[in-house]
């Protein structure tokens, strides 16, 4: 029983290990021996263990100030692969990364409307054997598949309470019946504070509260280094603080939504009622396009100085900013980062925030408070998607993948 449990506890440190290493990109011994409080020679064995497998390799000496150098050690880039998809109301994108981020397939945009749409679970079903059957990397080398979605969305019920209706099945058994590959999901919020976490620009913060700037206006919260979801898992309604009585009705069906008064879907529609109305702008003549071509002409406009364009960000940032003072009344955090599709225009967005965020919150809670843009962007959901699928990585997956697909051990 003894040496059963030993053979779990090394197991499970194999996992471990690669995992850091995914998040790291490399290691040295002393640092994985701190990392989990094991000694040289027991991490030495399991590194081994895992070159021999295939799945890590050397990849040089680390600097010294003397004595003999260490040597490093990172995750092999064609080791595994992962799917990683990012889905919003409107669309869906989606690529293959090697074991580095690197992508392996160009990324997919694929237009997937989910609101009101019966069948968009099982076209996004086949679009994604179609993405795997057309990059020619056989399935068994994937490690999984990983779905950042708007909505109300349970990790660990592993269903769209908002979206993408299966019946009353797990989503997430329903598309691994479908495909034949572990499937994860998590809101794209939170997802986007996962890749702030493990890649951008929460890396070093414990408490942070990152926000999407998306067609809605999400939160995904670092608490005390981890994803806070809250009891139900549905933490992070940013969208639906409420900042006035008599506001534009929300889709949730209530007035005064911040959604329904600073998002990037209302800038655009806006955008698009001005000109009508006479407005002058570049946008005009892209009125008639769909709302992501209007969108990607909004981002645009901001480095020709469209002063329309400018106008409608400005309003939209004053008004995230009064609702981000109360979310730094509640959570005190170190840093707030703008994130996701809206980040081109959070350089426009940021003035106007401090401002609110000078009228509306004490200054004693605000002081220590970073405001940041990420470095991530429109990157960061299918970042964290990837990241998902790791951050569930452990020795039977490893197994299973491992025994279907043995790897040449002199790669």
């Amino acid at each position: 029983m003894e040496g059963r449990h030993k053979q779990i506890k090394s197991a499970q440190l194999k996992s471990d290990i690669l995992k850091q290493l995914y998040f790291k990109k490399s290691l040295l011994y002393s640092e994985l021996s701190a990392i989990y409080n094991k000694s040289i020679p027991v991490i030495n064995k399991i590194i081994n263990q895992l070159i021999k497998e295939g799945f890590v390799a050397e990849i040089g000496y680390a600097a010294s100030s003397g004595g003999r150098r260490p040597l490093m050690y990172s995750v092999k880039p064609d080791a595994m692969y992962i799917m990683a998809i990012a889905m919003d109301q409107f669309s869906t994108r989606m690529l293959i990364t090697d074991m580095h981020n690197k992508p392996i397939t160009e990324v997919k945009m694929i237009a997937l409307s989910l609101n009101d749409n019966p069948d968009a679970l099982p076209q996004l079903i086949e679009h994604i054997n179609n993405c795997i059957i057309n990059s020619g990397i056989d399935k068994t080398r994937i490690l999984g598949i990983g779905i950042g979605m708007p909505g109300f969305v349970s990790v660990s019920d592993g269903m769209n309470y908002s979206y993408l209706d299966t019946g009353g099945e797990k989503l997430t058994s329903y598309i691994k019946n479908a495909i034949g590959l572990p499937i994860y999901i998590d809101n794209d919020s939170s997802l986007i504070a996962l890749a702030e976490q493990k890649f951008g620009a929460a890396r070093s913060k414990d408490q942070a509260m990152v926000i999407n700037l998306g067609w809605g206006i999400g939160l995904g919260m670092i608490v005390n280094g981890t994803i806070f979801r809250g009891s139900d898992g549905f933490a992070g309604e940013f969208s639906h603080i409420p900042l006035s009585e008599d506001g534009t009705l929300c889709l949730c069906g209530k007035q005064g939504c911040l959604e329904a008064e600073a998002s990037m879907l209302v800038v655009t529609k806006r955008a698009i009622e001005g000109i009508k109305q006479g407005k002058l702008s570049s946008l005009k003549s892209f009125i008639n396009e769909p709302l992501e071509v209007i969108a990607k002409a909004i981002f645009d406009a901001i480095d020709i100085g469209d002063q329309y364009v400018i106008d409608l960000l400005s309003d939209a940032g004053y008004k995230i900013g009064k609702a981000l003072a109360i979310l730094i009344h509640i959570m005190n955090p170190r840093a707030i980062i703008l994130s996701g599709r809206g980040t081109k225009a959070a350089k426009i967005m940021l003035a106007p925030i401090q401002q609110a965020l000078n009228k509306y919150c004490i200054p004693r809670l605000a002081a220590k408070t970073e405001l940041l843009i990420s470095s991530l962007g429109f990157d960061a959901e299918l970042l964290g998607a990837a990241a998902l699928v790791m951050e569930y990585l452990d020795d039977d997956i490893l197994t299973i993948h491992f025994n279907q697909q043995p790897m040449d051990k002199t790669r």
